[in-house]
C-alpha cells in the first residue's frame, strides 16, 4: 500500500454561506493531495504530462461525515488502492484538526495518451516509483 498525508489549511473562499467547505472544494484537495503522494515518489504531474500522458478523472465519490471550517488545519491521507490496465484508483481520508474523520472518498483515473487521449497502459516509470515506494499494492495489467 502507498499512503501519502497532505495538510493544508481551509482558506476563506473555500465555505459557503453557512460558514462550512462547500462541498464542490473536496475533489480539489483530493487532486491536489493525489499529486502530491505522486511528488512524494518523484513524479510530479508535469513530468507525466511531458512524457505524454494524461490521467483524467473517470469516476469520484463521496461520504461526508462531518463538516470542516475556515482556517482550520486538516490532514488528507490518500492511499493508492489498486492499479489495473489503465486504470489506477485512489482512497482519501480526510481529518478536522480534532483527527475525526470527515470526509471519505475514491477516485478513478485512467491513463490515456496526450495525443490521442486513447486508454493505455501505466507507464513503466510510475510502477517503478510505486514499486520502489510501496507497502502493499495490487498491480494488475
Amino acid at each position: 500500500m502507498l499512503e501519502h498525508e497532505y495538510t493544508f489549511r481551509v482558506m476563506y473562499p473555500d465555505t459557503d454561506q453557512m460558514g462550512t467547505v462547500h462541498h464542490s472544494n473536496y475533489a480539489k484537495y483530493y487532486e491536489t493531495a493525489r499529486w502530491e503522494l505522486f511528488r512524494s515518489i518523484g513524479i510530479p504531474y508535469r513530468s507525466v504530462e511531458d512524457a505524454g500522458y494524461m490521467l483524467p478523472v473517470t469516476q469520484m465519490s463521496f461520504k461526508f461525515r462531518k463538516t470542516i471550517h475556515y482556517d482550520e488545519l486538516v490532514k488528507v491521507r490518500t492511499t493508492i488502492k489498486a492499479i489495473k490496465g489503465a486504470r489506477i484508483w485512489f482512497t482519501y481520508k480526510l481529518y478536522n484538526s480534532d483527527e475525526q474523520l470527515v470526509n471519505e472518498a475514491e477516485t478513478e483515473l485512467a491513463f490515456v495518451s496526450r495525443e490521442s487521449w486513447r486508454p493505455c497502459a501505466v507507464p513503466p516509470f510510475v510502477i517503478q516509483a510505486i514499486d520502489k515506494h510501496k507497502k502493499h499494492i495490487t498491480i494488475t495489467n
